[in-house]
Parts: structure tokens; sequence; C-alpha cells
């Protein structure tokens, strides 16, 4: 059988990250949803991703998933920011309010699926800024967002890596 870290591994998009977090988080947790959207918007450095409750939607910041993609090390780094990023906000989703569980529950599913030295688990405990320092660093755009939609994230085949 293939590890998850093996799966993560071989995620060439949006849809397979996002199959890989369902699993693991109904692995953990014993809950599941569908029918969520994904959306990529130009935001604030300060916000990696957002789901408003209530919503079928997840937006992730685009200036971030750039500067990350440009500046990962390996697809495996890009894929775990991206894991992390979309585990986060599909937990928002299933119900889990504060801000803090929900990041105990990334890092606890995380440490759970991928061990304590994978990139997704570093990016849980210790922060996307603290495995991509440019994040931290670089000037992000200040411009109007603009918004992409990732059609039926469930199912797509949209490549983050531009």
């Amino acid at each position: 059988m293939t590890s998850y870290s093996d799966r993560l591994d071989a995620c060439e998009n949006f849809g397979d990250v996002f199959e890989l977090v369902k699993k693991t988080a109904e692995r953990s947790l014993g809950q599941r949803r569908a029918g969520l959207m994904l959306y990529l918007a130009r935001l604030p450095r300060h916000i990696g991703a957002f789901h408003t409750m209530g919503t079928n939607g997840i937006v992730m910041n685009r200036n971030t998933l750039d500067i990350v993609t440009h500046g990962a090390r390996s697809l495996r780094e890009i894929n775990s920011y991206v894991y992390s990023i979309l585990l986060h906000e599909y937990l928002h989703s299933l119900g889990h309010v504060e801000e803090r569980d929900v990041r105990k529950l990334v890092y606890d599913i995380s440490l759970e699926t991928f061990g304590p030295d994978h990139p997704a688990t570093k990016i849980a405990s210790q922060g996307p800024s603290q495995v991509f320092p440019d994040i931290a660093l670089n000037e992000l755009p200040n411009e109007t967002p603009d918004v992409e939609v990732i059609p039926d994230v469930e199912r797509s085949s949209h490549r983050y890596i531009s």
C-alpha cells in the first residue's frame, strides 16, 4: 500500500491534494463533506486562505501560493503547503470554528498522516512563513482582488504551478 506521503508527492493539482485532505480528515475525525468550490484571489499577506461559515467556498491567496511555487525546493514542499492550507479551511467547512482548535487539528492530522519530519507537519507546527521565508519577505502587490474559480475542486485537474 502506498503511504500518504507518497500519495501527496504524486499529487499534480488541487483536486488530487483535496482528495487527500478529505481522506485524511475523515480517517482522523470521522467527518466528511462534499460540494466545495475553490477560488484563488490576490489577498493581503496575512491571509493564507479563508472559508466563510455556511458557504461552500474556500478562497486561497494566489499571492502567497505564487511565492511558494516559485521559492519551494521541491514539489513535496508545494504540495505540503497546498495540503496544509486546504486542510485548515476544510476543517472550518466541517464546522470547526475556533482558529486555535483548527490549527491544532491540522497539526495532529499532519503528524498522524505524514510523521514529524514531513514538510506538511512542519508547516502545521511552525507556520508557512517559517518553511517559506519569502512569504514574509516579499512585498505583495496591493491589487484589487482578482478571483479565479477552480471549478469542481473535488475532481479538478487545474494545476497550481503556472
